[in-house]
């Protein structure tokens, strides 16, 4: 028989494997349009005029800096460039952490 602290240990368990699962699907990515202002590689930041963003309660479209998860990704752009973007806050900070170049 499993005793009481075992149970209670499993029981948590799984209820935080069930929450993760939760939240892992409503964490689905969500992809931002967006045109590209500046690009700065040396300080591995992009600067991007966007439309709402709903993860960050972002209800209208403004213009922000993000960094770039991965410096390489800033190769890939240049101003006026139309792209879709994810981004997510990492230590405190707007972050890009993907992009895709739009036709």
């Amino acid at each position: 028989m499993m005793s009481r602290r075992k149970f209670f240990a499993a029981a948590a368990l799984l209820a935080m494997a069930a929450l993760a699962g939760v939240g892992g699907a409503a964490a689905q990515s969500e992809m931002v349009e967006g045109e590209i202002r500046k690009v700065d590689e040396s300080a591995g930041k992009i600067t991007i005029k966007h439309g709402p963003i709903k993860k960050f309660d972002m209800d209208s479209g403004m213009t922000m800096v993000f960094r770039a998860s991965d410096p390489a990704m800033l190769k890939q752009v240049k101003p006026g460039d139309k792209i879709r973007f994810e981004a997510d806050k990492v230590n405190g900070q707007f972050t890009l952490m993907r992009i895709e170049k739009q036709n």
